[in-house]
């Protein structure tokens, strides 16, 4: 009979390590958050752009700075961290069943045609995908007393609420469906065949 070995595998030892030593905690929400506000700001140019050559382009400098102090800030705040790694972590896993929900859709289509969603099942995965990623956030966002948004949501409408919430909600989002399709216009092509 074999036994079980408790050890740590020397790989989970190196993580509880970096776990130790502030990796998950420290640096890479600082190195998300930098890189994130840094594009953001590269890209909107929002602290103003330099001549170079006759070519503008934004204040790397600047740029770098803002973001280094906006990082930082982050950071320090326990409570921000937690959230990021969270819905960080949360958001991966509604990647990942994208990425194998689009892979089922290929596997439906014959060799050349286009393998991606289309019109309006694409607007529909969008928003499946919004509402997933909504759903994270509030899940991942803690009260004083505990309780994540979400369940706060969920128990807004006293005993039950929860589901009585849920139906609202996708009643609602029918409704909605329902008068968009009702009120869009023809499209153009269908409107010169007639």
């Amino acid at each position: 009979m074999t036994s079980h070995v408790t050890a740590d595998s020397p790989f989970r030892e190196v993580i509880t390590f970096f776990d130790q030593i502030g990796l998950f905690d420290v640096v890479l929400p600082f190195l998300l958050v930098f890189t994130i506000v840094f594009a953001i700001l590269e890209k909107t140019k929002v602290l103003g752009t330099e001549e170079i050559g006759g070519k503008n382009f934004p204040k790397k400098n600047l740029n770098a700075i803002a973001s280094f102090v906006i990082a930082f800030l982050v950071i320090a705040t326990r409570e921000l961290v937690e959230i990021i790694n969270e819905t960080v972590a949360k958001a991966v896993i509604v990647l990942f069943f994208s990425v194998l929900f689009l892979l089922l859709i290929g596997s439906f289509h014959k060799e050349g045609e286009p393998t991606h969603l289309q019109g309006g099942w694409k607007i529909t995965f969008m928003i499946i995908v919004f509402i997933a990623i909504l759903g994270i956030f509030l899940d991942s966002i803690k009260t004083s007393d505990g309780q994540t948004w979400l369940e706060r949501l969920g128990g807004f409408s006293g005993s039950g609420g929860g589901d009585v919430l849920a139906g609202s909600i996708i009643l609602l989002g029918l409704m909605v469906v329902f008068i968009v399709y009702a009120t869009k216009e023809p499209s153009k092509a269908v409107s010169q065949h007639k």
